[in-house]
């Protein structure tokens, strides 16, 4: 098979255009576990299902991990095939066409896009939860500068050679769960001991469906999906990989495993911790961060300090990672022929697109900060850019998901044909999602439909309008010979 990395047609030296191959298995790991922010999911995404789902959280996320096993099911297959920065902007691209890689990609890129932007939001509001740990209250007005001074460290670190910014994801990526592991094991430990301020128990009825509607846990099972929004960022980084055709699907397979065993896990502590009775649930689903009181009730003020500070960390990782993830698709449109052609240029030392970073970063500050300016809160960026980014996430992977059913069909494919079962079955799920975010929604959650709609319209007319761009652009991935 011939690499994606090839050197273009305009002559670009490879030196430029190519970047170093430096990252391995957990370093990849790394990036897309850290881009997931397990310990800022965890601290948020079990109180909107506790809401609707009441003891059952812990099943409804079982049900969001199958989910996203039968959605993370089509970039498994398919980077056995396919290494390129492009992520579903190549793995839709070399099964279904360049147009259909290239809307697949504009898609995607919004996903990362304003996925920096929530988490710059999610920074200022773990930045705020750790100064109140610390009895510092902020004027409301001060969110608006922890995106500044954290999107300098993030550039800082990006700009760097990518083991760096690994390295640094994996290494607050496993102080956060590891801080959430133990807080969960003296969980349950206590409860079952007897020694905790609930007498509901070690209630393992709570792993099953339960009381609760299947309608209700399907729609709860929504924002449990959202816990592992950006599990595919690693793939943005197969061409900095070792051995990427073995790494990257191993990597994607086990950022979604680890993290869903840590999700089923801490939502089980945090449930019992909170208690099964209706009291428990309605704390629960109360919570303004599950994580900090459950330490300050079952450890003590000083480690749900330690938490606050973690949390706010994870954000900050989530941060690296996403706005990596971005610049890595931008350098891989801007390397076919899309964007400048400053984007397509890496740095010969560290291998970084650094005109690409630089530019990502500045967006995502431009972004928050003007949103703070007009009044919005730290929790307002937070979850409005985190609808939008979900809506064009979700038009991204059902792209491949497509992708690989077309694949599966076409002469010489090595994937059976009873797997199609799977990703039929991703894309349903997809579906789903899509319409949960867009049904019954209210001002402003009703106009976001529309911005991510006209985000993925404008690549879907660039591909009408300039089809021979799209063909240009899929003169690459048309290099690759799919096995």
């Amino acid at each position: 098979m011939t690499s994606t990395t090839k050197v273009p047609s305009d002559g670009a030296s490879s030196a430029g255009t190519t970047p170093r191959k430096t990252l391995r298995l957990w370093e990849v790991v790394a990036i897309s576990v850290g881009f997931m922010g397990p310990v800022m999911a965890m601290s948020l995404n079990g109180i909107g299902v506790a809401g609707l789902v009441g003891s059952g959280v812990p099943f409804t996320f079982i049900v969001s991990f199958l989910g996203t096993m039968l959605v993370a099911y089509a970039f498994i297959r398919l980077t056995r095939y396919i290494t390129h920065a492009g992520s579903v902007y190549a793995l839709a691209g070399s099964t279904l066409g360049p147009r259909a890689g290239f809307f697949g990609g504009f898609a995607l890129l919004g996903t990362y896009v304003f996925f920096a932007v929530c988490i710059a939001g999610a920074c200022g509001v773990f930045f705020e939860a750790m100064m109140a740990e610390f009895g510092v209250t902020l004027p409301t007005w001060t969110w608006v500068i922890i995106p500044v001074v954290v999107a300098v460290f993030a550039l800082i670190l990006n700009v760097r050679e990518s083991t760096v910014t690994a390295r640094t994801l994996l290494g607050i990526g496993f102080v956060g769960i590891a801080a959430m592991v133990i807080l969960s094991i003296v969980i349950i430990v206590r409860v079952a001991s007897g020694d905790a301020p609930v007498s509901t128990g070690v209630d393992l009825s709570v792993l099953l469906p339960g009381d609760a509607p299947i309608s209700a846990v399907m729609t709860a099972a929504v924002f449990g999906f959202l816990s592992w929004a950006g599990f595919e960022s690693g793939t943005s980084l197969g061409e900095e990989t070792h051995n990427p055709k073995r790494v990257v699907p191993k990597a994607l397979l086990l950022a979604v495993v680890v993290a869903g065993v840590i999700y089923v896990l801490v939502m089980f502590a945090q449930t019992i911790g909170f208690g099964t009775d209706a009291a428990g649930v309605e704390a629960f689903a109360g919570a303004s961060s599950t994580l900090t009181t459950l330490a300050s009730t079952y450890v003590g003020q000083w480690f749900a300090v330690l938490i606050a500070i973690f949390a706010f960390l994870v954000a900050f990782a989530s941060l690296l990672s996403s706005t990596a993830a971005a610049a890595r698709l931008l350098f891989a449109l801007a390397r076919d022929g899309f964007g400048p052609k400053s984007f397509a240029a890496v740095n010969p030392k560290t291998g970084v697109p650094v005109h690409a970073t630089v530019f990502v970063v500045i967006l995502t500050v431009v972004f928050a900060v003007g949103f703070g300016l007009f009044g919005a809160t730290s929790v307002d960026v937070y979850y409005w850019f985190a609808t939008i980014a979900t809506l064009c996430m979700v038009v991204a992977y059902g792209m491949t998901s497509v992708g690989v059913i077309k694949h599966t069909f076409s002469r010489g494919s090595k994937i059976p044909k009873w797997e199609v079962v799977i990703p039929v079955l991703g894309l349903a799920f997809l579906a789903y999602v899509y319409f949960i975010q867009i049904a019954g929604q209210v001002a402003p959650y009703s106009y976001f439909p529309w911005i991510s709609g006209a985000w993925c319209l404008i690549g879907l007319v660039i591909v009408l309008v300039k089809p021979s761009l799209a063909d240009r652009i899929g003169s690459r991935l048309s290099m690759e010979d799919l096995d």
